[in-house]
């Protein structure tokens, strides 16, 4: 199994784990690169909860970790980390991460269907029993609703071009494979900007299927409330959509006080609940990103409680 090779490794996991004995929250597992390396910075007492909504990844973790007391992991996603609190009965943890990057695995593996290098159902969700695929998006979605997905998820300039060649392909033919959508994109994309438009519409696709920007929203407000005092957030980004959320959350959170300029007294009630760990996200070296081309545009931030 071609697995994900952990991105910012040690980065992440200096930052996050503060305390041996503590009780940690991974929300996106993967094959176990960063939860493996949290529970050898624990002792026995420590405890690490995580959670992937890949039924593969969850399988392939259940199994590796199933003889560690310390581990429990459930197939559902990092957003329902107050539920998972309540199943546990932990209330704060000490430290929660998330890398929200796609796994090599996923990306390699055909049967997958995130991949566009090789033909592959086109469906990009990460539960098959949840949601839409993107092949029932391209068939049954307006030419208004897919350009807009490819613009906003994708920041792809040329999404209405592509809207319109996807919305005539379908009156005659069904989108069902990723190739079928590849070899629409190559027809009116140059050659030299073809990998980059590929990615940035499958990309669009895979975010708006698995809702992965609300579902990021949702989890960051519920996180910072199930943090001890001193616990910390560290997240892991690869497109600037993300990032930006997470920046601008964590910012926000800093705040003392979010009153308009020049107001005599603060009458907002603003709480401060975060302070930046590291003010600038954390990069990999060169060296890493040779090892790994797909760690090149990874953003690694960090936020601890007060």
């Amino acid at each position: 199994m071609n697995q994900h090779v952990p991105v910012l490794l040690k980065e992440s996991v200096d930052l996050l784990v503060t305390k041996k004995e503590g009780i940690y929250f991974d929300g996106t597992i993967g094959f176990g690169g960063h939860s493996s390396e949290i529970l050898n910075r624990l002792n026995n007492k420590g405890k690490l909860v995580a959670t992937d909504k890949d039924a593969d990844a969850f399988d392939y973790c259940k199994k590796k970790f199933s003889n560690d007391k310390r581990f429990s992991i459930y197939n559902t996603s990092f957003s329902d980390i107050s539920t998972i609190s309540k199943i546990e009965f932990i209330e704060k943890f000490d430290g929660i991460f998330v890398d929200l990057g796609v796994s090599s695995y996923q990306l390699d593996n055909i049967e997958s269907g995130f991949t566009f290098r090789e033909d592959a159902p086109l469906d990009l969700r990460m539960n098959k029993k949840a949601g839409i695929s993107a092949s029932k998006v391209l068939n049954t979605f307006s030419y208004e609703q897919i350009a807009n997905i490819i613009f906003e998820y994708g920041e792809e300039k040329n999404s209405r071009m592509i809207a319109k060649k996807i919305v005539e392909y379908r009156n005659t033919t069904k989108f069902t494979s990723t190739n079928q959508l590849k070899e629409l994109i190559k027809k009116v994309t140059p050659e030299r900007y073809l990998t980059k438009t590929l990615t940035r519409v499958f990309q669009a696709l895979r975010i708006y299927v698995n809702n992965e920007l609300e579902e990021l929203k949702n989890f960051l407000d519920k996180s910072i409330e199930h943090l001890n005092v001193g616990g910390r957030i560290v997240v892991l980004a690869y497109h600037s959509l993300e990032d930006r959320i997470v920046k601008e959350k964590f910012k926000y959170e800093t705040l003392k006080c979010i009153c308009p300029p020049g107001t005599p007294i603060c009458i907002c009630n603003k709480v401060q609940k975060l302070k930046l760990v590291n003010s600038k996200p954390i990069q990999p070296t060169d060296e890493e990103v040779k090892i790994n081309k797909r760690s090149r545009s990874a953003k690694l931030r960090a936020a601890e409680r007060v």
